[in-house]
């Protein structure tokens, strides 16, 4: 392969993880907490809406940003408020979230955009060269050519580690997702630790699904996230709810879908339709080794009571 074909690749690789890594990142700090944010994807596709739709009006890219943050957060907060705070069923919860999410941001697109063969676009977010370094062959263009988000997102990997692992705040949350009976025992507020984790996961998704219309595509389509939401439940799953082993798991997914472009761009004769199941099938087979042998899904890193609603006992 020559040196273009692998440069192009990697830069693909790293561009279309990126919506997936924040994603997963604030994941991994919902489910530490017990809590299964299954309505990921609901939160990933609002932010991608919103924050088109004030770039495209303001012509802000910055203001898009934000506004996809705080409707990542709106959606993050229905679904704490239900399993938290009214203890439903969080599968259920965030699977009814999704398919809500999906028909609102469609309506309001197009109310809002209209029905133009041609969609509305924006600028995407430039790239910005890290001086000395972005010129340095083959390793430049890939690493320091990027996004001010791409550098962002890699750098909340070791501090999100840091969090979880040397921190008072981190030891708090990882044990609420232990036993959260042992942590309320302790005068520690075990609803509160809970509500914040979520509403990271969707300020997190917000970003993400932000960075998908606004540092790639440049124009919003009904259902522009196509399951990545779901993808980056996964990836924290296959990474084993660690901050470290999930960007290695980003990457394995950011060079699946980044593999299937390229081969479709060189025309292998296989169908279009099985090169786009390719990152999603790749995926699975992941999953499935990643559990082989194992008791049963989540252990023994994953927290004990991911799933379980917390209620706290009469005085």
């Amino acid at each position: 392969m020559s040196e273009i074909f692998v440069i192009g690749f990697l830069t693909a690789m790293i561009a279309t993880g990126m919506p997936l890594l924040f994603g997963a990142l604030g994941e991994v700090m919902a489910e530490r907490s017990g809590v299964l944010n299954l309505a990921l994807e609901g939160s990933m596709l609002a932010g991608a809406l919103m924050s088109f739709l004030v770039a495209w009006r303001t012509n802000h890219l910055w203001l898009g940003l934000l506004a996809g943050m705080a409707a990542g957060i709106a959606v993050a907060l229905v679904m704490a408020f239900l399993c938290i705070s009214l203890l439903t069923n969080q599968v259920v919860t965030g699977t009814v979230l999704n398919i809500l999410i999906l028909g609102a941001t469609n309506f309001v697109y197009s109310q809002v955009a209209g029905t133009a063969l041609t969609p509305p676009h924006v600028s995407v977010f430039p790239n910005v060269q890290v001086p000395g370094l972005s010129n340095i062959r083959f390793i430049g263009p890939v690493l320091f050519q990027n996004p001010l988000l791409v550098y962002t997102a890699i750098l909340l990997v070791p501090a999100s580690g840091w969090f979880l692992y040397h921190t008072h705040a981190g030891l708090a949350l990882r044990a609420t997702g232990e036993d959260p009976r042992a942590v309320a025992s302790v005068g520690m507020p075990v609803l509160r630790i809970r509500y914040f984790a979520v509403l990271y996961a969707g300020l997190m998704a917000g970003i993400g699904g932000a960075f998908l219309v606004l540092g790639q595509v440049g124009f919003y389509t009904p259902n522009v996230t196509a399951g990545r939401g779901f993808v980056a439940i996964a990836i924290v799953v296959f990474g084993r709810w660690n901050p470290y082993k999930i960007l290695g798991a980003t990457a394995f997914f950011g060079a699946t879908e980044a593999l299937q472009d390229r081969l479709q761009a060189l025309g292998i004769a296989l169908p279009a339709q099985l090169l786009l199941m390719l990152p999603y099938l790749l995926v699975v087979v992941a999953l499935l080794v990643s559990v082989r042998g194992r008791g049963e899904v989540g252990t023994p890193a994953g927290p004990r009571f991911l799933t379980i609603p917390y209620e706290r006992e009469a005085l």
